[in-house]
């Protein structure tokens, strides 16, 4: 099955390209950002050799989806779909932090806790709680936004602040906009019986200097879900929560003993364990938007994105 690792474009007026970590940032003529988003599988901050098939379309057609269903309330930079792994929109200046919020206690913050911290990006956590409970009320912990090949690190309104990442003024409208965005998804969510457990949004600046939400939203790589039917009897009985997300993944690693810390090797990954996760993304896709997936043809998969693209740049 043919998947998309890298691309290597040239279109019309083509600026620059950024490289991510699963896509690939394409500045046509300063004015528009063309995003392709590969089957590439982060985790750790670390890139897996192996790509799965169909989970770039999976994550693309989720924040495109989730994007119009809260253009409503806050401004978004996408502007067209012109191909199933592309996403179109205004060239923004991003923001240097990404808005991480957590209205579980669980993933990242559930590690932590165990460690015997009750604070967690300057924000605290209260004494008592176990492993995916509900916190009394959803938790910002921002993260840095590093480079490629760099871990994302913690870091608190205070330190945004104090070092001028992000003026007041601004952050003031970040943190509003986070948890408007976490509402909607939390409502979306529960009209599908999922859970929208922890997720992150990153924001940028238009030319006009309009503060929109950019990147991805509420998609399996961004956010965590579990199944909120059972989700009470499984905490009760201190069971694990059947879930959906990338969780799953890191899990697997884990146990194969890799962190993404120096010296850890990466485990191999075979044809079946691709397979599995890119069941599991499809998985996702239907039960979060009450649409059955449909796989675009891969063959020749980067002339199509190509012509695609080509044929929407033309026409403006």
């Amino acid at each position: 099955m043919n998947t998309i690792n890298n691309t290597n474009f040239k279109f019309p007026n083509q600026k620059s390209v950024y490289i991510g970590k699963v896509r690939e940032v394409y500045n046509i003529n300063d004015a528009v950002l063309v995003m392709i988003a590969t089957d590439r599988l982060s985790a750790f901050d670390v890139v897996l050799p192996r790509q799965i098939p169909f989970k770039g379309q999976i994550l693309n057609q989720i924040a495109t989806k989730m994007m119009n269903d809260t253009a409503d309330i806050v401004p978004n930079w996408l502007l067209a779909n012109p191909d199933e792994n592309v996403a179109v929109g205004h060239l923004c200046d991003p923001f240097k932090v990404e808005m991480v919020i957590r209205g579980y206690m669980s993933g990242h913050a559930a590690r932590e806790y165990k460690l015997g911290k009750r604070t967690l990006c300057g924000v605290e956590m209260a004494e008592g709680l176990k492993e995916n409970d509900k916190f009394p009320e959803a938790l910002i912990t921002p993260s840095t936004k590093a480079d490629n090949g760099e871990h994302d690190e913690d870091i608190s309104r205070e330190d945004i602040l104090s070092k001028g990442i992000v003026s007041e003024e601004d952050y003031i409208v970040l943190e509003n906009y986070t948890r408007a965005l976490f509402a909607r998804g939390t409502e979306i969510a529960a009209k599908r019986g999922l859970i929208l457990v922890d997720t992150k949004y990153e924001f940028g600046k238009t030319k006009e200097g309009k503060i929109v939400l950019i990147d991805e939203i509420h998609t399996p790589d961004s956010s965590r879900y579990f199944y909120a039917d059972g989700y009470q009897e499984r905490q009760d009985k201190g069971e694990a929560q059947k879930q959906l997300s990338k969780e799953f993944v890191r899990q697997w690693l884990i146990e194969n003993g890799f962190q993404g810390k120096d010296g850890q090797a990466i485990p191999a990954m075979t044809d079946d364990k691709v397979i599995e996760i890119s069941n599991r993304y499809i998985e996702l896709y239907e039960q979060i938007t009450g649409e059955t997936f449909i796989k675009a043809s891969t063959e020749n998969v980067l002339n199509r994105i190509e012509e695609n693209v080509n044929s929407f740049l033309a026409q403006k």
